[in-house]
């Protein structure tokens, strides 16, 4: 089964690494990536750029409307994702552990089963 792994964390605090420590950072995490990709469990991973780099088109009834930036205001934002084909949810519990031991900072990790409507490659 494919699960995402949704990445949040508090961008500030990540936009204010220094080159270095974003490069150490990324390292870290590309080898628990390397290990699941070896075993050819690891899909698309996505770093998204900075939420002020962002737009939200909302509808409620008739045209939609075009917001700057996130769709709410929070202390976490959602900064990358994960796909990853694990037997099981403990599977992905355990992918996701490896990825925050990796990383330095707080932050979190929701795992979420996906349900493809356009895949390419993986399988269900």
């Amino acid at each position: 089964m494919l699960y995402a792994i949704l990445c949040y964390n508090d961008e500030r605090a990540v936009s204010r690494w220094t080159p270095e420590e974003d490069a150490a950072c990324m390292e870290r995490l590309g080898a628990v990536q390397s290990r699941m990709s070896e075993k050819g469990k690891l899909g698309p991973v996505v770093r998204l750029w900075n939420t002020d780099e962002a737009k939200t088109l909302r509808k409620s009834s008739g045209e939609p409307v075009v917001f700057d930036g996130p769709f709410a205001e929070t202390k976490e934002q959602f900064l990358g994702f994960y796909v990853a084909d694990c037997a099981n949810m403990d599977e992905a519990l355990d992918f996701a552990r490896d990825l925050a031991k990796a990383n330095p900072d707080g932050g979190s990790y929701e795992i979420r089963p996906l349900r493809l409507y356009n895949p390419s490659g993986l399988t269900e």
